[in-house]
């Protein structure tokens, strides 16, 4: 039997590395930025085309490479940064694997311009599927240039996988918005489709992060600095009014190397405890200077995870620095002394945000407070108890029989489980049956100001405010963009709003869709849009910045689900717009939710699919009181 094994090609072996190393624009991106770092580069520039797609080019005046050095540098394991195993224990350099340049070459067309400053020519290399086209001398100032034509030309299926150009575009922001906010000494440009995005001159660490996150950013940072024999750390955490549901201004560095880490973010997240609104996440540029010897990072291709000799001692003082920082800048939480009134039907709108900043109780204060609070102890205790008793005032007389009943559900609507609403919730027509109506029999009431309890007529139903709100909202932005009928409200003092410049640009590609939905947007300058409107079904008064913020986050975190652009807008609206758990709502306010709720099509679940109710049947609830 003749021999099966033998040696892939090198094209097929640079191919199969390629699946690891580049696995979309974004990884070729971050490869030859950090090759430029490494070369002592003091400008780099990045330009692409329809999101890295067409062309990757990025322009450095580094230290460039002679005739051999730019032909060996697209061989396998070729690298100038290491030359035994020790020094995998000593690395400073951004790369060292020496994996990059070969495949990148294997999948792509590459177009290479080197030059040394000590040399009166350079080279010029065309290079296509690990093929040499072309070596020849070339003219050019000192540096190098590197042009990625066609990426994955060579594999249609890896191409074909690629998502959408504003999904790409984002993932090579933020690849860039990394390297260049490690290196603030740096000069760095954006270009995609000859727009820049970005033009950052060199600067002190701070003004590279307002630069990067955007100007509006500077009043929202919290520096952190904690000097140490094992470890430094520097960086800044936003103050915690400006966390947010969604992840993505989260940054840690390890000797200027971008990576990711849970354990750190706990770190982070345990510092700002009884700080932060539930299920949001604080914003933080760290970085963390440390013995390269402490420290693996050769644990995956894209160098982003690294291994701590000692995690829990570098957990403990990330955690300490960042708690001591919002001491110093007297970001604590204060008490709450308001009543919860979350659970009275009817009580007055609340906004929602667990912690109250706006005033901070001295000693003598707290003392007058608590003081005040044993006094009215009993009065307290005597109006709870009758409230109680006016809760349950009139159960008793409420004959079931004689209670007419009316769906909520749409009689063209799909067939649902026989759920009927006692008639109380029926406006009255006339004066006559306004005095003849009870709501405090069977209106609805709330429960930690998060689910809405009402009495059917085969018991009772638990609904969750904000996925049903979430799912009304979706169902009518859907219509609304479906349709092409918005309905603004325009607005007396048009606001603006400044973006950072992935957010700009990303509400750019979707403005044409936002405005259909009844939205009065306008570019006004350099990342700045002017909101002149808002869409009339949102009522309740909002603040235009968090909502459009809102909203471009969820969009790109749903930007992954290949949704349709018109579900993917109307789901994103719904979840920024909606009523949130801990928000308080009066009677009308509830059951208008729960009628409109049960005219959508599709009111079980919400557009991310949670429940919008529950029902409990005075069976299951016999049995439960019985056992």
């Amino acid at each position: 039997m003749a021999d099966v094994i033998q040696l892939l090609p090198d094209s097929i072996a640079n191919q199969i590395a390629a699946g690891e190393v580049i696995q979309r624009p974004a990884s070729v991106v971050k490869e030859l930025m950090e090759n430029a770092i490494d070369a002592g580069s003091t400008s780099v520039k990045l330009m692409i085309k329809d999101a890295g797609k067409t062309l990757i080019q990025v322009v450095d005046n580094g230290c460039g490479m002679s005739v051999t050095d730019a032909r060996l540098s697209f061989e396998r394991h070729a690298t100038s940064k290491i030359r035994s195993a020790k020094d995998l224990f000593s690395i400073r350099t951004m790369g060292f694997r020496g994996e990059a340049l070969a495949s990148i070459a294997s999948v792509a067309q590459v177009e290479l311009k080197t030059k040394r400053q000590i040399d009166e020519l350079g080279t010029r290399i065309m290079i296509a599927g690990s093929e040499i086209k072309s070596q020849e001398p070339c003219e050019g100032t000192s540096g190098t240039s590197i042009s990625v034509k066609n990426l994955f030309f060579n594999i249609p299926a890896r191409r074909n996988f690629l998502k959408s150009d504003n999904v790409e575009v984002k993932h090579i922001t933020d690849e860039f918005q990394r390297v260049a906010m490690a290196h603030p000494d740096v000069f760095f440009s954006f270009h995609h489709n000859d727009n820049e995005l970005f033009h950052l001159p060199p600067g002190n660490f701070r003004q590279r992060v307002a630069a990067v996150l955007g100007t509006n950013s500077n009043k929202k940072l919290v520096p952190v600095q904690e000097d140490t024999d094992v470890v430094k750390l520097k960086g800044f955490v936003g103050k915690p009014e400006f966390a947010k549901k969604t992840r993505g201004d989260q940054w840690f560095f390890v000797n200027n190397r971008f990576i990711k880490s849970s354990f750190l973010h706990q770190a982070v997240t345990s510092a700002f405890e009884n700080l932060l609104p539930k299920d949001t996440h604080p914003l933080y540029v760290i970085f963390i200077e440390i013995d390269p010897s402490r420290i693996d990072i050769n644990v995956h291709p894209t160098k982003q995870e690294i291994k701590f000799e000692d995690d829990k001692l570098v957990h403990n003082y990330l955690r300490v620095a960042i708690r001591h920082a919002l001491g110093q800048h007297s970001i604590t939480p204060s008490l709450d002394f308001d009543q919860e009134t979350s659970f009275t039907a009817g009580s007055p709108r609340q906004y929602p945000g667990n912690i109250d900043r706006s005033t901070n109780f001295t000693s003598s204060t707290l003392a007058d407070k608590i003081s005040l609070e044993s006094k009215s102890d009993r009065s307290r205790h005597d109006s709870n108890l009758a409230n109680w008793e006016k809760l349950y005032e009139g159960l008793k007389q409420v004959d079931e029989e004689e209670t007419a009943t009316t769906s909520l559900f749409p009689s063209e609507s799909i067939d649902l489980p026989a759920i009927t609403i006692e008639s109380e919730w029926t406006s009255p027509r006339t004066n006559e049956e306004k005095s003849n109506v009870h709501y405090v029999q069977s209106a609805p009431f709330q429960i930690h100001s998060t689910y809405i309890v009402s009495q059917i007529k085969s018991g009772f139903i638990l609904i969750d405010q904000q996925n049903a709100h979430e799912r009304i909202l979706y169902e009518q932005f859907l219509k609304i963009l479906n349709q092409q009928e918005p309905s603004t409200q325009q607005q007396l003092f048009p606001k603006t709003i400044i973006l950072s410049v992935g957010d700009f640009e990303l509400l750019k590609s979707i403005l044409p869709e936002i405005n259909l939905l009844g939205f009065d947007l306008q570019e006004f300058g350099k990342n700045t849009f002017v909101v002149n409107g808002l869409p009339s079904i949102l009522v309740d008064k909002v603040d235009e910045t968090q909502l459009i913020e809102a909203l471009l986050e969820q969009y790109k975190q749903n930007l992954e689900l290949r949704l349709d652009a018109k579900e993917n807008i109307s789901t994103a609206m719904a979840k920024s717009a909606a009523i949130k758990r801990g928000q308080t709502l009066t009677i009308e306010e509830m059951k208008s939710l729960i009628d409109q709720l049960f005219a959508c099509e599709l009111p079980f679940k919400s557009p991310s699919g949670k429940n919008c109710f529950i029902t409990y049947g005075l069976d299951e609830l016999a049995k439960r009181f019985d056992s």
